[in-house]
């Protein structure tokens, strides 16, 4: 099953584990949007035919769902609110009605931290690295990360035609949620003169002050890479709306429009905004991330017939190895404040805000 956020690069675990499966001679069901299948037993077999020329297509042919949590579901309570329940026994009893050996989870933090629960109650659970955010411990990436990367660096591409056609500041919004891996590397790529991250509160002031001295040398136009989850010194981090039916009810936004409104407001340099969204989930996924995808949907059918239950697939080094599902659940893993790329951005003189 695929939970959580779609990504480029599902279809191909999906085919990496059904193949190895299937040439074992060992029956393979996917389940339709992510826990949400689980807790309606909604599934259906992968034959040969289902899974063959899927290596190239973007989302997932089980379909996801990021609302799903099964020691977490919101239901209606009658009222035109909502209630929270517990109904992981009923995943329980599918589980078990179906005759399941094994359940591939595939996922970020969120799907990882749902398997966590259940392995409590005592499903056999394989979990595979999932998110454009690159935000889970463990493992130095998750596969759909580096396609989201391509996808945001290209946007930063175009508005550097336009910012300079105009003589305009562009902030451009990034995903990325708590952490900033997304926005920093593609910021790095799309060479952005401003890049702002959560692990690094900004000054409205030094943001400024890069605008303003990219004008005094002649650079009529600026371009700011702003990961969703970036927080102005002694502010808080922008929310855009809050889902009562989610796990994850915190919708980050506005970041972007905030810092372009502040420059417009302070200086007179005319700003734009400019938010990505959801397109950097979509898409064909890249070379990197079919290869890595392929990989790990390899690893977790090894996994399973080593009877290594209840790990995660991770990419550490240049290894394939797994840790405790545990170990990941319930954490973020944000950018560390001496990683490499930070130092490279500042040698070639990227502002960071401070």
């Amino acid at each position: 099953m695929t939970g959580g956020g779609d990504c480029p690069g599902l279809n191909a675990v999906i085919r990496a584990v059904a193949k190895a499966a299937q040439a074992g001679g060992i029956e393979v069901i996917g389940y339709e949007d992510g826990y949400l299948g689980l807790i309606e037993n909604r599934r259906r077999r992968l034959t040969n035919a289902d899974v063959s020329g899927i290596l190239t297509q973007g989302g997932t042919i089980l379909g996801s769902c990021n609302k799903a949590n099964p020691s977490k579901y919101a239901v209606p309570d009658g009222h035109g609110g909502w209630t929270i329940q517990d109904v992981r026994q009923r995943v329980v009893d599918h589980y078990h009605q179906e005759g399941l050996d094994a359940l591939v989870a595939i996922g970020g933090d969120g799907t990882m931290s749902g398997a966590s629960k259940l392995i409590d109650m005592g499903l056999r659970i394989v979990g595979v690295p999932k998110t454009i955010d690159n935000d889970l411990e463990c493992t130095d990436v998750t596969f759909g990360h580096d396609t989201a990367v391509v996808t945001a660096t290209d946007a930063l591409d175009k508005v550097h035609t336009t910012a300079s056609s105009h003589h305009r500041v562009m902030v451009v919004e990034i995903m990325g949620r708590y952490a900033g891996w997304l926005a920093l590397h593609a910021g790095v790529a799309g060479g952005a003169d401003v890049i702002l991250i959560p692990e690094i509160p900004f000054r409205m002031d030094r943001v400024i002050a890069a605008c303003e001295q990219r004008c005094r040398h002649g650079k009529r136009y600026t371009i700011i890479a702003a990961g969703e989850g970036a927080t102005p010194a002694g502010g808080q981090q922008f929310v855009d709306r809050v889902d009562a039916t989610s796990p994850d009810p915190i919708r980050l936004g506005g970041v972007a429009k905030f810092v372009a409104s502040q420059i417009e407001e302070q200086t007179g340099i005319e700003a734009r905004h400019v938010v990505l969204g959801h397109v950097q989930r979509g898409g064909i996924p890249s070379a990197r991330d079919r290869g890595l995808a392929t990989l790990f949907g390899s690893a977790a059918f090894d996994l399973i017939q080593r009877g290594e239950f209840n790990r995660l697939v991770v990419y550490q080094g240049d290894n394939i190895n797994s840790v405790p599902i545990a170990a990941v659940a319930d954490k973020v893993r944000t950018v560390p404040l001496d990683y490499h790329m930070i130092r490279a951005a500042r040698a070639v003189s990227t502002s960071f805000g401070e």
